[in-house]
């Protein structure tokens, strides 16, 4: 069994920062390709950063230039820096990990979510 499990999340300002964390826990033999999505009211879940376990990472344009994903392999841990963060950022958002067990697959598993509030 495999947990993710998010951290970091809160009501900030716009023009604030803010960093959340997931770390994942569990029968873990590799984490491939870790990301984090996000969920606002009445919107589809949509993909904010992936990285690869190589730390190549990807953005949506909402978020390029603002946000920042890495991750630490040895902690099974990926974060999200959260910078000049706009009332349009609002949303639950979800970590989401490619995990492969011990018997060689690959299976997707994804966070509980956290709430991050940016106030205008």
């Amino acid at each position: 069994q495999v947990q993710l499990v998010e951290s970091g999340g809160g009501l900030v300002q716009a023009g604030g920062s803010l960093r959340i964390s997931c770390a994942a826990s569990g029968i873990i033999v590799r984490i491939n390709a870790m990301g984090w999505y996000r969920q606002a009211p009445g919107k589809e879940r949509e993909l904010v950063a992936g990285i690869s376990r190589g730390g190549i990472t990807n953005y949506a344009d909402s978020v390029k230039d603002r946000f920042t994903i890495s991750r630490d392999n040895a902690k099974n841990t990926v974060y999200l820096q959260m910078n000049s963060l706009k009332p349009e950022d609002t949303a639950v958002y979800y970590c989401n990990a490619g995990v492969v067990g011990q018997l060689g697959y690959e299976f997707n598993y994804q966070g509980q979510g956290t709430q991050v509030t940016v106030s205008s």
